[in-house]
């Protein structure tokens, strides 16, 4: 680093020690800082980092709807331009591919003269670290976790479903099921083979429990089949929580070969009805999932 390279070095000791993300960027968003935390967070060292631009095919930050923030409403862009810091809640991209939830800080550095020349990051990990490590605990005394995904099995989501259906028999507790399936699944593993399969399946499973809340359960039903049971919802809540899986899968990828890989799924979502049963609820969910396979793939069909 030159040039305003004594402008940081107060920065880096503290920064160095902090829990949080941080890296710090020029007026062109070029990389010139990068702490531990951000290298734990995000799985990217140092050193395959500094010198790079932000906008350079990295961390990739898209919102909740899958909008890319790098090349449209950046809040570091913005932030370079007017010297406002911002805060917002986006999606980075893991270096495994998959999408992480973290809540960013953006504030502007400046010289002796008062000029913005710089810019600060900090980001925190939102995924529920600690909840998911005691349930990942609890799952594993039960043999009732996928040992690829890491995800709850399909035995532990019915057990969790009819322990929903008692709530929503009893107490009137409303819950959803989100069925979904990887499009083209068996035409990717033909085509890249099962290691860039099985890369696929953890992708997806992370983004998926990264967009999830605490209280919701998300598990891999069988093959290249997830479904997730959504608690407290109406139709329009479960509809936001299935186009954001949905937005956040399609805008995930990862490296091989030199080729930029992704994969979508298609989504089925209802709400439980008086009369429904377990068995009656997951076929309505999977029938939809499957319209959204006849109606073109990578979308959304609710009944």
């Amino acid at each position: 680093m030159s040039g305003n390279d004594h402008d940081y070095r107060h920065w880096r000791g503290l920064l160095d020690v902090l829990i949080e993300g941080a890296y710090i960027v020029d007026k062109h968003r070029k990389i010139l800082y990068w702490n531990k935390a951000a290298e734990k967070i995000t799985s990217y060292r140092k050193d395959e980092i500094l010198g790079r631009s932000c906008m350079d095919n990295i961390l990739m930050h898209v919102d909740e709807a899958g909008n890319s923030l790098c090349k449209g409403d950046c809040p570091l862009a913005k932030t370079l331009k007017d010297g406002k810091i911002r805060e917002a809640n986006v999606y980075l991209h893991h270096k495994d591919g998959y999408r992480k939830p973290v809540c960013i800080r953006v504030v502007p550095l400046r010289n002796d003269y008062g000029e913005i020349h710089a810019a600060l990051e900090l980001f925190n990990d939102k995924t529920p670290e600690e909840a998911l490590k005691q349930r990942m605990t609890e799952l594993e005394k039960l043999a009732m976790f996928d040992e690829l995904t890491k995800l709850p099995n399909r035995r532990y989501v019915e057990e969790r479903l009819e322990d929903f259906m008692n709530d929503f028999m009893r107490h009137k507790l409303r819950f959803g099921v989100i069925f979904m399936d990887i499009d083209h699944f068996k035409s990717f593993n033909d085509t890249y083979g099962h290691v860039a399969g099985d890369k696929v399946l953890k992708i997806v499973a992370n983004t998926l429990l990264g967009a999830s809340r605490v209280s919701d359960v998300v598990g891999r039903w069988g093959g290249e089949e997830f479904v997730a049971l959504i608690k407290n919802v109406n139709m329009k809540t479960i509809e936001t929580i299935a186009e954001r899986y949905r937005l956040l899968v399609e805008s995930s990828s990862f490296e091989l070969n030199g080729e930029s890989l992704s994969v979508t799924i298609s989504i089925g979502a209802t709400l439980a009805k008086q009369g429904d049963t377990k068995e009656s609820i997951i076929k309505r969910a999977d029938e939809l999932m499957y319209i959204s396979k006849q109606r073109g793939r990578n979308r959304l069909t609710i009944g």
